[in-house]
């Protein structure tokens, strides 16, 4: 008898530990499931939240680099009107020396001619102005005789 109320109670014993085991093991089973439909419900959101930031540092990147574009062709147009402006002032002092060469070169030239016995277009027109004052003058001449 000692032994079969030992058995029963070894028996209830077994039967409550295997009760308890189930019962943890659903335990854990249950808070696996809840954690794996948790971490899916999360992650969704998170990638949302990722994607979220995402775009809103995508449209300040763009921000930024427009500004910086747009600074950089405002230089750049500064720059190519400092250089226009240096250009046209190295013209004007080209075409200056210029003149002021081809005038050398004239009194040089001309001053050759009048040496060697040419007249210079000077004293062709002012021989052309008398011969005209001339002409003039013989034809009063001619008509009041």
């Amino acid at each position: 008898m000692v032994k079969v109320t030992l058995k029963k109670k070894i028996e209830a014993e077994e039967t409550k530990a295997v009760s308890e085991v189930r019962l943890y093991a659903r335990k854990i089973w249950l808070a696996g499931l809840g954690a794996y439909v948790k971490a899916g419900q999360e992650g969704a959101e998170y990638v949302k939240e990722l994607i979220k930031t995402g775009e809103q540092t995508e449209k300040k990147a763009k921000k930024v680099i427009d500004e910086k574009v747009e600074a950089a062709n405002s230089e750049i147009d500064s720059a190519k009107g400092e250089i226009k402006g240096e250009i046209t002032k190295a013209k004007g002092r080209v075409e200056v020396q210029l003149d002021k060469i081809e005038g050398a070169f004239d009194r040089r030239v001309a001053s050759a001619l009048n040496r060697i016995g040419i007249p210079s277009k000077h004293d062709v027109e002012t021989l052309s102005a008398k011969l005209d004052e001339l002409t003039a003058l013989l034809e009063r001449v001619a008509r009041k005789q």
